[in-house]
């Protein structure tokens, strides 16, 4: 074994232990709420698996949702005719009221001679052979289009609800450029115009993006490498627009990189943009889009050596078009394990970098090697990828069939913006070290104050919720909720926030089943300190009742006795009177390991335990965890009253208050809190602790003298009351958390010159790689009419 073996390990295990004790008090939900079966409602089917698309229907108090079968498990042919999608409708109403639940389920079988033609072609007769529903969209007639892989041979309909019953028109149509072929084929639709007249989806094709118009057919519009598409958004731009420009829809997706150098794929965010009115050339780009742009969208994480990858996209509408916001979700690329961030982007100023930035263009250098530069000669007119607006038409071109070639040839050739999108604040809303995000929904909510706050709903692979509000440019995360009994990837969230649902209601889908639950449980909070201190924008305490409510729920105008204060989180307007703290008696059996839980709300609180009114004296003997104390070998001596206190700083105001008291006392009457029963067999503890002493001991001094041998650098980042009320000292500052301040002096990729205006990007050799988007085999460019070629 290397010398450095053993000091590294004991480094590393310090580390991990600074790491997860600062990081519990500095970063991350300021609570922590687990799995409660009285506050999630749960829908789910023996059976059945992947609830992974759903259509919120306000106006109707409706949620419409897919469910698929699972696919591991073996049937027998009486049970495979059960095989397939199925469609089924919620009523939120009998959801809210927790009264009753009710399904409407239509069935879509595919037919035997589908699923042959599928067999024949290779695929799996019990799994890729089924029809899974992967299209939903709402049509202006209140009607729902409906797409499906049906066996490898895509097909849609239109689905409706009259009296009471769920209908699927007998009328199918051919899906292809649709709906994907695959199943497990990431796409994204949208539909814009009046009923199906003007239908733009997408998905892949050998690495173009497909859209379909009613109108056009389908067409593939661009190149695109190896893409993962996320979602897309129809914005009104025309709407009080003074030049008379045209709607837009925003694609967001990731793809490898073609403007860098580098020796390996690197992957990038994009934004693209198409027109709401682009039917295509007349002669270049016909039956393709003739105005679709790309950028790359940034997220700059901390010191990230690689680009973030956006996983999820949400659009907050905002009555003037030009107040949006897109909120995404950008996960680390380079491995399993990093920062998780949430960036928002101005609609207005995407539009600003497609309207008014420049091009890159490719040039071809030696040894015919394409580099990418931006493109600094005068552009042909009318603007490649500009809609038809009024100076569209004072030069004859009122359509796109208009555009000249010179244009369109511009836009087939260089899609691709020079500048990057940037985030508002120049950096992300929030960061999280943890479990990957994986969806975000963003409501608008009206505290107190009056003023109106963005609240984040984030998913997690975890299978929890996070809930954050920037408050003045200070990320608050008020909590975070397990929303699945076992670790699961949030796959789909839907917000219900209107007249449906007036306080609010949020759906989760992953594979196992889809919960409910409201946009915040205010009644968790005992205490006005509880319901200040979380700084909910949904929450405020009411004195009259002793009880934490939801604002949405009073009506207006609101109480005004009514206390709040979600910018500071300043709880000097509650009665002074501190939530009762758990008081118990506890038998101590001597040579026994006794545990005093001890759990504060906040993650945030400092605890520190007294004995008899005095600091609880260092000993070997007595141990503090995260859950509460535990004392060993218990002896006579350790009788008395043991007392939890937290300490919570929030905006340089400290706040005291007593968790629990245990008094502990032999032959004490009733033991009421769990007791650890992990007595040692031989009845001491000494010698194992004399064994692990010497242990660290030795460890330690083989540490220093690798240290003074040159053979471990020094790590980096490290340096050397009353019950409820403002403490009168403040509380020592935080120690600083290494996470944030170490940076790898030999990185796994180095990267030269990354910003927005350059094309060049220097990745050296490696120890490992990332994680790529997954790749798309191309053999040729063409349109494939059936993707049993592929």
């Amino acid at each position: 074994m290397s010398p450095l073996t053993p000091p590294a390990l004991l480094w590393g295990l310090v580390l991990l232990l600074m790491l997860r004790d600062s990081g519990a008090l500095e970063v991350g939900p300021r609570e922590t709420v687990r799995f409660q079966e009285e506050h999630i409602r749960q829908f789910r089917e023996e059976g059945v698996q992947n609830y992974s698309t759903m259509l919120l229907q306000e106006d109707k108090g409706l949620l419409l949702g897919l469910r698929a079968v699972r696919l591991t498990s073996a049937t027998s042919p009486a049970e495979g005719s059960l095989k397939n999608l199925r469609c089924y409708l919620l009523c939120l109403f009998c959801v809210r009221l927790i009264l009753r639940s009710w399904f409407l389920q239509v069935y879509w079988e595919v037919k035997n001679a589908d699923k042959v033609e599928c067999t024949n072609k290779g695929k799996q007769p019990d799994t890729e052979c089924q029809n899974y529903i992967r299209v939903l969209q709402e049509a202006r007639d209140g009607r729902v289009y409906v797409c499906g892989t049906n066996a490898y041979s895509p097909s849609c309909a239109y689905m409706s609800s009259e009296d009471g019953q769920l209908k699927l028109d007998l009328a199918k149509e051919d899906g292809k450029g649709k709906c994907p072929f695959d199943p497990l084929q990431r796409y994204s639709s949208v539909m814009v115009g009046t009923f199906h007249l003007h239908l733009i989806f997408r998905f892949f094709c050998n690495s173009f993006i497909f859209f379909y118009i009613s109108l056009l057919g389908v067409g593939c519009v661009a190149v695109v490498p190896e893409p993962s598409f996320v979602s897309m958004y129809h914005v009104p731009e025309s709407v009080g627009s003074a030049d008379g420009d045209d709607d837009k829809v925003y694609l967001f997706f990731s793809e490898s990189a073609v403007e860098f150098d580098s020796y390996s794929k690197l992957t990038v965010s994009r934004v693209a943009r198409v027109c709401k009115g682009d039917v295509g050339g007349l002669r270049t780009l016909q039956k393709k889009w003739t105005s679709f742009l790309k950028a790359r969208l940034d997220c700059p994480v901390l010191d990230s050596r690689l680009p973030h990858v956006v996983q999820d996209v949400f659009l907050l509408r905002h009555e003037n078009w030009r107040d949006s916001v897109f909120y995404a979700v950008f996960t680390p690329q380079e491995g399993p394990v990093g920062h998780s961030a949430v960036c928002a982007y101005s609609v207005f100023e995407i539009g600003d970098v497609f309207s008014h930035g420049k091009f890159k263009t490719p040039v071809t250098v030696a040894t015919s090697f394409v580099k990418w530069v931006m493109y600094s000669e005068d552009l042909p007119e009318p603007r490649p990828g500009a809609c038809i607006d009024d100076a569209a038409r004072a030069l004859g071109v009122k359509r796109s069939l208009d555009l000249p070639d010179k244009t369109l040839r511009f836009v087939q050739d260089q899609p691709l913006m020079d500048q990057a999108v940037e985030p508002l604040g120049g950096g992300p809303q929030l960061v999280e070290r943890g479990a990957k995000f994986t969806r975000i929904v963003v409501d608008r909510v009206e505290a107190l104050d009056g003023r109106t706050y963005n609240v984040m709903f984030i998913g997690t692979e975890n299978g929890f919720l996070h809930k954050a509000v920037n408050y003045g440019g200070e990320m608050v995360v008020i909590e975070e909720v397990q929303l699945f009994q076992a670790p699961e990837p949030i796959k789909i969230l839907r917000l219900s926030s209107g007249k449906a649902s007036p306080q609010g209601l949020l759906y989760a889908g992953a594979d196992s089943g889809v919960v409910q639950m409201p946009l915040s449980e205010c009644g968790r909070h005992a205490s006005c300190l509880d319901c200040v201190l979380s700084r909910d924008p949904y929450c405020a305490w009411d004195p009259p009742s002793s009880r934490c409510v939801a604002l949405s729920g009073l009506g207006s105008p609101r109480s005004g006795d009514l206390i709040q204060n979600v910018a500071d989180g300043d709880a000097s307007l509650c009665p002074n009177s501190a939530p009762d703290p758990v008081r118990a008696n506890v038998s101590l059996v001597p040579g026994s390991n006794i545990n005093l839980p001890c759990r504060p709300r906040s993650n945030r609180a400092r605890v520190r335990w007294h004995l008899s009114g005095r600091p609880l004296p260092p000993s070997p003997r007595y141990s503090a965890h995260g859950e509460g104390l535990m004392v060993l070998e218990a002896t006579p001596a350790d009788a008395g009253t043991y007392t939890c206190l937290s300490e919570e700083r929030v905006k340089g105001r400290q706040y005291n208050r007593t968790e629990a008291e245990y008094r502990l006392a032999p032959g004490a009457g009733g033991e009421t809190t769990p007791r650890v029963e992990a007595q040692v067999q031989g009845g001491s503890l000494v010698p194992l602790q004399v064994s692990v002493a010497v242990l660290a001991l030795l460890l330690a001094g083989l540490l220093v003298w690798n240290l003074r041998q040159g053979h471990l650098p020094l790590p980096c980042g490290t340096g050397g009351g009353g019950d409820q009320g403002p403490a009168p000292a403040p509380a020592p500052a935080p120690a600083p958390d290494p996470a944030r301040n170490c940076v790898e002096e030999k990185p796994l990729m180095s990267v030269t010159n990354y910003n927005a205006h350059n094309n060049r990007l220097t990745l050296a050799a490696s120890n490992g790689e990332g994680t790529p988007s997954p790749k798309v085999a191309v053999d040729t460019f063409q349109y494939i009419d059936d993707e049993s070629e592929i």
